[in-house]
């Protein structure tokens, strides 16, 4: 499976934004999807995932509430909805793919997307 972000920019604080995940593969409808961030001298962290079928989803406690994550595939596309944006969302968003049920830790995902950025201005 490869992964492409994008639909990163910039954006005030308030505002919306919606990156996607555009997955090739045919096992793509068979993975769980996730999103992860890295913010500038920061860790990487768990932002929100979505199962196989899109019925059950998760999502970190910073985001939960304004984000929303969505997949459809028959696109191979994973969704990534940010509403009321903050300054401290800004951060490389990467999306990732794993077999089996939705988890938080980035070390069970094995297949990685480059990041695309998100900057949320003040």
């Amino acid at each position: 499976v490869q992964l492409q972000a994008s639909g990163g920019g910039l954006v005030q604080a308030g505002d919306s934004l919606r990156v996607s995940c555009a997955a090739s593969g045919h096992t793509f409808t068979t993975y769980t999807m996730g999103w992860f961030r890295q913010a500038p001298g920061k860790e990487r962290e768990f932002v929100a995932a979505i199962s196989w079928s899109g019925s059950s989803t998760d999502y970190a406690d910073s985001v939960k509430g304004r984000f929303t994550i969505s997949r459809d595939n028959a696109k191979n596309t994973v969704y990534l909805q940010m509403d009321r944006l903050k300054p401290e969302d800004t951060a490389a968003y990467s999306c990732a793919a794993k077999p089996g049920a939705i988890v938080t830790w980035e070390s069970s995902y094995i297949y990685w997307g480059q990041g695309t950025l998100v900057t949320v201005s003040s």
